[in-house]
C-alpha cells in the first residue's frame, strides 16, 4: 500500500526539483532523510518536510510501523509560471519566469 503526500505550487523549479527527487527514489526513509538533511540543495529543505508528512500520514492514517518504509515514487510535475518584468535601459523591461512545481512523495511498507 503506498501513501502520498503532495505539495503544490512550491517555490521551486522543476528541474531543481527533479534533481534532489532523484537522490532519494527506492531509498528507506531513514536513508532518505539523512541525504535532504545534508544537501546543500533549496530543494533538500523542501522535500525532506513532504517526506516527513508522508511518513507521519503512514504512521497516523494507515498505523504502519516507519522504520519498514522506503520511499516507493517521487514525481515532480511543472506548476504555474509567474511572469514578472524587469526594468531595463530606455524604457524596456525583460521578463522574468518564476517557475513552480507540484511535488509528490510515497511511501511503501517494505516486507
Amino acid at each position: 500500500m503506498e501513501i502520498s503526500a503532495k505539495l503544490s505550487n512550491a517555490p521551486l523549479s522543476a528541474q531543481k526539483a527533479r534533481l534532489v527527487g532523484d537522490q532519494i527514489r527506492g531509498l528507506p526513509v531513514d536513508k532518505a532523510l539523512d541525504i535532504l538533511t545534508f544537501s546543500s540543495k533549496k530543494g533538500g529543505a523542501i522535500l525532506k518536510k513532504i517526506l516527513l508528512s508522508a511518513v507521519a500520514n503512514a504512521d497516523h492514517n494507515e498505523g504502519v510501523d516507519i522504520d519498514d518504509l522506503k520511499v516507493s515514487t517521487v514525481f515532480v510535475n511543472e506548476g504555474a509560471t509567474l511572469k514578472r518584468f524587469k526594468a531595463r535601459a530606455k524604457g524596456r523591461g525583460n521578463r522574468i519566469l518564476k517557475r513552480t512545481c507540484h511535488i509528490t512523495i510515497k511511501v511503501e511498507e517494505t516486507l
